[in-house]
């Protein structure tokens, strides 16, 4: 069974959507939400394997929520939206499908085979890297992690900030502000407690680059500010999960348990 969670912040939109998906035999609702915030809470709680997701919405928009969930544990995204020729064609490109409004049930059920054998082919990190592609893309936002580095002034071996550059804009990210870094493809994910921020560049050059003493890798996608970790919780299979102070959960695979010394030094 498929698990779908539907995020668009019109009633009678996630109703609609939520009936034509019971038409489909191996699709289950198993939940909706109103607003981005809620999508990030009902992701989290949840664990869809799908989440069509409104592009438009007040406030965290569809790209918002995009960042938020971006990660190893990621499910598919099939967009609803009503953009313009240009995005369409950028959805095209990048994402993994996307559903025009007024929905269509048989492009509907396009979409859901199209989901189904990505989930099959148990391709998802594919999809995610595509997906923070196509932010870039609408927003003209990328930004290397080398521009971010070669912004910064007279620094020490691991830098104390990075240089983040939004158009004329420019926040400079205190990295022990970070909380979590996570890859997908060739993007990375910032994660401070403000906001998720997008570069382009790979989990070993910002594993080379950072402090080894305080962040440490727990994933082959993910790094983790080791001074952030309040708690460890060990699983059967060999695995730990890692409660940050802000409530969110990370893996600790296998592969990197050999770094659970270091991380236990950190916290």
């Amino acid at each position: 069974m498929i698990r779908a969670l539907i995020v668009d912040d019109e009633e009678l939109a996630r109703r609609g959507l939520e009936i034509r998906l019971a038409n489909i035999d191996d699709v289950d609702v198993c939940g909706h939400a109103r607003n981005g915030r809620e999508a990030l809470a009902a992701v989290a709680e949840l664990d869809p394997d799908i989440v069509f997701l409104d592009v438009q919405m007040p406030g965290m928009d569809g790209f918002d929520v995009l960042k938020g969930i971006a990660g190893p544990d990621m499910p598919l995204v099939i967009f609803v939206t009503a953009y313009s020729e240009y995005a369409v064609h950028a959805f095209e490109e990048n994402a993994l499908d996307y559903l025009l409004k007024p929905i269509d049930e048989p492009r509907l059920e396009a979409a859901v085979n199209r989901a189904r054998e990505q989930l099959d082919r148990n391709q998802a990190m594919n999809q995610r890297g595509r997906l923070l592609k196509l932010i870039c893309d609408l927003t003209g936002k990328e930004l290397s992690l080398e521009q971010a580095l070669d912004a910064r002034s007279s620094e020490t071996a691991h830098p104390r900030h990075l240089q983040i550059k939004d158009g004329r804009e420019t926040t400079r990210v205190n990295v022990g502000d970070i909380l979590w870094i996570d890859a997908a493809g060739d993007y990375l994910c910032i994660h401070t407690s403000e906001q998720t921020h997008v570069l382009r560049g790979t989990m070993k050059k910002i594993e080379e680059t950072l402090d080894p003493s305080r962040f440490i890798r727990v994933h082959r996608s993910a790094i983790v500010n080791g001074g952030r970790v309040k708690s460890m919780r060990s699983h059967t299979n060999g695995e730990y999960f890692l409660k940050l102070d802000c409530d969110k959960e990370l893996k600790l695979s296998r592969t990197y348990r050999k770094n659970l010394e270091r991380l236990r030094l950190a916290t």
